[in-house]
């Protein structure tokens, strides 16, 4: 791999931490004329979500934006037919190089199983975008504040509703992606990841995962202790 070269840009935080999106060296000139953003996706049985690479053109401004994966995929192969989309071949929907889309018919609701086979071969641990994104160094935004920045509740259709509003009282959930940040792994359902028991603002979808990031996570982890009630003085 000899003078192989990616991009990686910052998309901004969503699903509990700052994600990244992956794209090959001769797409990294995108960065010049488009914005990037990070936008969580939910599925359709609201069951789960996805996070994905959002960009918009510097000249046409935020009323003409689209889904990176299309934008790279019609830069090098033309525009995408009717009845036709472009999905990811390894699942990590923010790794956007060329080789790694691939256009299905609208149908489709799984990556091709050739395709399938081989990701399950290479494993999360060995893909690029986990290696790529461990050489980063830590979140700037997650070394000056400790609590998590900000959580928005999003609805089945992915529009935010009322950060106040408690998840019991509406039919919103609120998707955590496991906070290890090469990992992509994200909540099927409500709190299926375990919170860190010292700080409880940031969770995992393992052990394993959790163990790696202690390392950088256990500079800024402060406990989390709840008021004893018992030492609340009568009125």
């Amino acid at each position: 791999m000899a003078g192989f070269k990616l991009g990686i840009i910052r998309l901004g935080r969503a699903a509990g931490k700052t994600k990244y999106a992956l794209l090959d060296e001769r797409d990294i000139s995108l960065v010049d004329s488009h914005a990037f953003e990070a936008r969580t996706e939910i599925d359709q049985d609201g069951t789960g979500a996805r996070v994905f690479a959002y960009t918009y053109s510097v000249k046409s401004g935020l009323n003409h934006g689209q889904y990176l994966h299309y934008l790279i995929w019609e830069r090098h192969n033309g525009g995408v037919a009717v009845g036709w989309k472009v999905i990811h071949r390894n699942n990590i929907t923010v790794d956007n190089r060329l080789d790694n889309l691939v256009l299905v018919p609208e149908s489709c609701t799984s990556v091709p199983h050739s395709d399938e086979d081989q990701c399950s071969k290479l494993g999360k641990d060995g893909s690029l975008y986990w290696l790529a994104v461990q050489q980063l160094h830590v979140d700037p935004v997650y070394q000056h504040f400790h609590e998590p920045v900000c959580s928005r509740l999003l609805d089945r259709d992915g529009d935010t509703v009322n950060e106040e509003v408690t998840v019991l009282e509406t039919s919103s959930v609120l998707f955590y992606e496991c906070h290890y940040p090469p990992c992509t792994n994200m909540e099927k359902h409500l709190r299926e990841f375990s919170m860190c028991g010292r700080c409880q603002s940031v969770r995992y979808c393992g052990l394993s995962c959790q163990q790696r990031d202690w390392s950088v996570h256990k500079q800024y982890c402060r406990e989390n202790r709840r008021p004893d009630l018992t030492e609340i003085p009568d009125r």
